[in-house]
């Protein structure tokens, strides 16, 4: 009967993501059926955790996260959890048998969150790269599916695609940010006099970060390609409006894709795999 449980566990992580993040979940099931709850388990439970540093206003954070962070060490070395977000990602950390230190640089980025407001370069790196780069390598041992050799190759790409997403994050959530948890992330910016030089730098590398990502996208098996593709495209399209708007816009309002938008998009990219464009 522990069947009923994990898989009541897994039906968890699958509805915390789809009720934070429509995209993420449409895109999630573009993957091959095979690969839709291991991920779901993965976003279940990065979610639970930015919802700690982010949302719980008036409660201990600190006390919060580590006692959450103790609770994933203890539900992966007893490969269960009465939390079900955390049995349903030990699962897939232990059946896919994730890098530990990718989980610890992620739990190190959000201990940050509750401490740093302002970043460096060097900073800024090491934020990005345990908030969002070792979330894409967590699904790239998933689509890898033990592949070593592979999983070396694309780690490169799975890197800059994570860092696209969440500077992009960055630019979209601006207001939310700055002006309800006093955090700037870009460093040697003056959000102040944020100018269009400014915008236009930031963009620019968020641009290289989506070019080095596709050339990951096209490499990914079969049964990843098009889901990653899907999300991929998503945020390209935001990124996109966001180029659009003044940097005056930007730190005021939170840029959205309507739902027909994203509707089209999965279109094209449906039209552009059956092509095998991509």
């Amino acid at each position: 009967m522990v069947k009923l449980f994990h898989d009541a566990s897994e039906n968890c992580s699958r509805v915390v993501t789809e009720k934070y993040s429509t995209s993420f979940s449409s895109a999630i099931r573009m993957l091959h059926r095979d690969l839709r709850t291991p991920i779901f388990n993965i976003y279940g439970f990065v979610r639970f955790a930015d919802e700690i540093v982010d949302s719980f206003h008036g409660y201990d954070k600190h006390t919060l996260l580590a006692e959450f962070k103790n609770e994933t060490w203890e539900a992966i070395a007893r490969g269960i959890s009465l939390n079900p977000i955390l049995n349903s990602f030990q699962r897939t950390v232990n059946e896919y048998n994730i890098d530990h230190a990718l989980i610890e640089a992620f739990f190190h980025s959000m201990e940050m969150d509750l401490s740093k407001t302002r970043y460096d370069s060097e900073g800024y790196k090491e934020y990005i790269y345990g908030s969002a780069e070792v979330v894409g390598l967590m699904c790239l041992y998933v689509f890898c599916d033990g592949k070593k050799e592979m999983y070396d190759k694309l780690e490169a790409p799975a890197r800059s695609l994570g860092a696209a997403f969440q500077k992009v994050n960055f630019l979209r959530d601006f207001n939310a940010d700055f002006n309800g948890l006093s955090r700037v992330y870009f460093p040697g910016c003056d959000f102040s006099n944020f100018t269009r030089c400014d915008k236009e730098k930031i963009e620019a590398d968020i641009q290289l970060d989506f070019d080095q990502a596709y050339e990951g996208i096209l490499r990914l098996p079969m049964k990843s390609r098009f889901g990653v593709y899907v999300a991929y495209k998503y945020y390209l399209s935001l990124f996109r409006k966001i180029k659009q708007l003044q940097p005056a816009t930007v730190l005021q309002q939170r840029v959205r894709i309507p739902n027909y938008r994203k509707a089209l998009i999965i279109l094209r990219a449906s039209v552009k795999n059956q092509l095998r464009l991509i």
